[in-house]
């Protein structure tokens, strides 16, 4: 079953492996700087042209209020040509770049440190493990550039499933080492190719390149934090071993290891940046079992 983290850090734990995230050890990473360059990894919240599922439905920002509303700040003494717009955002939580909580996904009816499935309720969300638990966070990132090293062109062929040695290969190639506390970032080209497929009218499909059963039990063994990906799920669609989610019960559910999906690294690929700071803020949604979320990546 490989590692499993239930009850190394109590049994009330609710914050899996950001406990690893001492002030001692974020303060090393921040010595993994170089050149103080700034990448922003999200991608557009928007209706369209990016990447979204059908049940999850179609991000949706509405006006509250703009100059049509003119004279409603009078009563709180605004002066003639003084006003203000507003609005309103309506989106599922696990839509464009987003963080999964550890409550997102359950296996046997448990999620991790054995909370049960029923912690989740209809009217006032997770009651453990939600989103609002992790707080903000910032680690030492590296990035591992599948493109790069399969040299099959501008992305992974879709479908194609990353091996912890393809990982491992890939990381000794860039001279780069993962070590425990480390946020590890995966580039398959996907979201590239997906722009660039959505352009043409191609259609959409589903077959993504990412990460499989084995890569998933090498990154838990060696104590990282989160895992992020430039494709919809990190893991490698069709599911490993026909498995489905199989890379989350490895690395949510067993481990307390975050998922970071929809990232944009093509900048860092450019710029063959692989390691810096990076820091995730998700919302704190209270019960959440996700957030949209803006990551920067230091280099």
């Amino acid at each position: 079953m490989g590692v499993n983290n239930w009850g190394r850090w109590g049994a009330d734990d609710e914050l899996g492996a950001l406990n690893l995230l001492t002030p001692e050890v974020v303060k090393a990473a921040a010595g993994s700087i170089r050149t103080g360059k700034t990448y922003s990894l999200g991608i557009p919240i928007q209706g369209h042209g990016v990447p979204l599922m059908d049940y999850r439905g179609t991000p949706m920002r509405l006006t509250l209020q703009d100059s049509t509303d003119d004279g409603i700040y009078d009563i709180y003494g605004a002066k003639p040509g003084t006003g203000a717009h507003e609005d309103v955002l309506v989106m599922a939580s696990h839509t464009t770049s987003h963080m999964d909580a550890l409550i997102h996904v359950y296996e046997d009816h448990q999620h991790y440190n054995g909370v049960s499935s029923k912690a989740m309720k209809a009217q006032s969300g997770a009651q453990k493990l939600s989103i609002d638990k992790v707080g903000s966070f910032a680690a030492r990132a590296v990035m591992l550039d599948m493109v790069r090293h399969f040299d099959e062109g501008e992305w992974v062929r879709l479908g194609r499933n990353i091996t912890a040695d393809d990982l491992q290969a890939a990381a000794r190639n860039q001279g780069v080492e993962v070590r425990a506390g480390d946020i590890v970032l995966v580039r398959t080209g996907y979201l590239q190719w997906w722009w660039q497929n959505n352009a043409a009218g191609g259609p959409a499909g589903f077959d993504q390149a990412g990460i499989g059963e084995s890569a998933a039990d090498w990154l838990a063994e060696k104590d990282i934090v989160a895992v992020g990906a430039d494709n919809a799920a990190v893991e490698v669609i069709p599911f490993d071993d026909n498995d489905f989610l199989i890379v989350h019960k490895v690395l949510l559910v067993r481990a307390g290891i975050y998922m970071l999906e929809f990232l944009n690294l093509a900048e860092l690929a450019a710029d063959q940046c692989y390691e810096g700071l990076m820091t995730v803020s998700p919302l704190k949604v209270t019960g959440a079992t996700g957030s949209p979320i803006n990551p920067v990546f230091i280099g």
